[in-house]
């Protein structure tokens, strides 16, 4: 018990032991500066340094701009920067697919071909066939009042069109004689309607101009998006009046009849409609005479 008694004090003693730091002119041995020390206060004294630098050290990393040259670390901004990068490439990604999706149907339209289509209509008719043996086809009570108000509406109906786009009434481009039929048996999915050179062509409808170029099968192509959905093309054109990017409004003339293309056999329009990437039948919808 005395030893560690003993023990104590002489750790005490040390601690407590003053030294005298004294700072010295060299050549003269002037003493300049001197300072009382012990042990225990340059070890508390140091700490505190310590704590203080380590402070210091935090609140530059925290609230100044030196954080951002810390290897790993990244300030708010540069986080937000990069989410909202993240977002916009996102949605160009979305963008650039619905355009891509875009231009092959205005690249079907203006080859007509249909082969490539996602949908084999015929496929899905003839699965969905129904044998009419099969089937009890006395009218109900419920068909014959719904019958009666079609048969109605139907008197009222100035036009009796099987088209989807009900508000949007069609001009006709010109005034002529049809020289070839809708055919899509032989791909043929316009009318060709025979006029005089130069005669002005106009637009079957208020829509914006998608195309508007030169091409070695069909001559001067311009090609108008309506509403809803509805294309109207306009192939074998002598000139264009309108460019892409225009908006021109029902009846407004965007070309002029000629024989351009390689696949021209005179002084003609070939005109096509198509309802959402699919090709209908122009004789449905516009009386050309």
């Amino acid at each position: 018990m005395a030893t560690k008694t003993k023990k104590r004090k002489e750790i005490k003693r040390k601690l407590l032991h003053k030294y005298r730091l004294v700072i010295l002119n060299e050549s003269t041995f002037e003493e300049k500066i001197s300072f009382k020390l012990s042990r225990l206060n340059v070890f508390v004294t140091g700490t505190l340094c310590i704590i203080c630098l380590i402070g210091l050290t935090t609140l530059l990393i925290a609230f100044t701009p030196l954080r951002e040259y810390i290897p790993g670390y990244s300030s708010t901004k540069l986080k937000k920067q990069a989410t909202e990068l993240t977002y916009k490439t996102d949605s160009l990604v979305n963008v650039l697919n619905y355009t891509n999706k875009y231009i092959e149907n205005i690249r079907l339209v203006l080859s007509g071909d249909l082969e490539n289509s996602e949908i084999n209509r015929d496929s899905v008719f003839e699965r969905f066939k129904i044998d009419p043996s099969t089937v009890d086809l006395n009218p109900i009570k419920e068909d014959s009042v719904l019958r009666a108000e079609v048969a109605m509406e139907d008197k009222y109906n100035l036009f009796e069109r099987n088209i989807t786009k009900t508000d949007l009434i069609l001009f006709p481009p010109i005034s002529g004689i049809v020289s070839q039929m809708y055919d899509p048996e032989k791909r043929h999915y316009a009318v060709d309607v025979t006029a005089v050179t130069d005669t002005p062509v106009k637009a079957v409808a208020k829509g914006i101009v998608i195309f508007a170029e030169w091409t070695a099968d069909t001559g001067y192509v311009l090609i108008i998006e309506h509403k809803d959905g509805l294309l109207s093309v306009y192939k074998h054109n002598g000139s264009l009046s309108k460019s892409q990017g225009d908006l021109v409004r029902a009846g407004e003339v965007i070309a002029s009849i000629g024989n351009t293309g390689e696949f021209t056999t005179g002084p003609h329009l070939h005109f096509e409609l198509w309802d959402d990437g699919n090709p209908v039948n122009p004789l449905d919808f516009i009386d050309f005479k």
